[in-house]
């Protein structure tokens, strides 16, 4: 498919398209090469709740956003590089089905499709794209990845010390580390992690003393095999923070035995 699109003026329309419906606020998408190869909707949990995006397939980027008018406005983009995506299946819940994770360094998130065939569509195109990817850069697939962020509604108490109940007066908060929704006294540390954003981020007591007593440890091993005059080891720093601030939705009471993942959003087919 790729093949039979590449440079065709059909490609180049569809592509320039896309670039339209983002609108200043998105990044060029077309580039040599490149080929949409399909779009259509996913419930994408957030933080939340699950809502409906709009997803495009590239044979080299994962591209979504939020539907602001149907075929003709998104905004908040985000670009997905296919070759530090790794894809892992869900189970089903009793409200949500045919889910699966989207999972990056940077970022990692649940999505969904309308029926079991479309799932599987949208899972053997990406795992198409990706291995096609990865071999045309000689790269590894990654084995590190984002903590998926716990959905706000899933708990009323804080999940480390389990008495701190949130209210409006009490917020909620997330460890970047493990994605877990805790209390602020619960989390009062910041650490640097390069990998998700080059400022110290917020993360719970109990990672923070992980990450602490790791960079210790890492520290200790390079003193010993490193020469004493030699520069340390450097990284490069990256960002990448999808948090859905622009979804400012009212946070309502949730029964406790209510399941997550759930919508009532009608979905588009996968289209080559």
């Amino acid at each position: 498919m790729v093949d039979h699109l590449v440079n065709t003026e059909i490609n180049s329309q569809r592509i320039a398209a896309v670039e339209h419906c983002f609108g200043a606020s998105g990044q060029p998408l077309a580039v040599p090469g490149r080929v949409l190869l399909g779009e259509g909707i996913l419930t994408k949990e957030c933080r939340k709740k699950a809502k409906p995006r709009i997803f495009f397939l590239f044979n080299d980027l994962l591209v979504y956003g939020t539907i602001v008018i149907s075929k003709r406005k998104y905004s908040s983009q985000h670009i997905i590089p296919l070759n530090e995506v790794t894809l892992e299946t869900l189970p089903d819940t009793l409200q949500m089905k045919n889910r699966w994770m989207i999972k990056t360094s940077k970022k990692s998130f649940v999505v969904s499709a309308a029926s079991l065939t479309e799932r599987k569509e949208w899972l053997n195109h990406l795992e198409e794209c990706i291995r096609h990817s990865l071999s045309k850069t000689g790269q590894q697939p990654p084995t590190e990845h984002a903590a998926p962020w716990i959905p706000d509604k899933a708990t009323d108490i804080c999940m480390r010390c389990t008495h701190t109940k949130f209210s409006t007066l009490t917020r909620r908060h997330h460890c970047r580390k493990c994605g877990f929704v805790v209390c602020g006294e619960c989390s009062r540390q910041k650490f640097l992690m390069p990998r998700l954003s080059p400022k110290p981020l917020r993360v719970c007591n109990l990672c923070y003393k992980q990450l602490v007593a790791e960079k210790k440890k890492t520290e200790e091993h390079r003193s010993q095999t490193r020469p004493s005059d030699s520069p340390p080891v450097g990284y490069d720093p990256s960002s990448g923070d999808d948090s859905d601030r622009s979804d400012e939705d009212k946070l309502e009471e949730w029964p406790a035995d209510t399941e997550f993942y759930t919508s009532e959003v009608p979905w588009s087919s996968f289209r080559r």
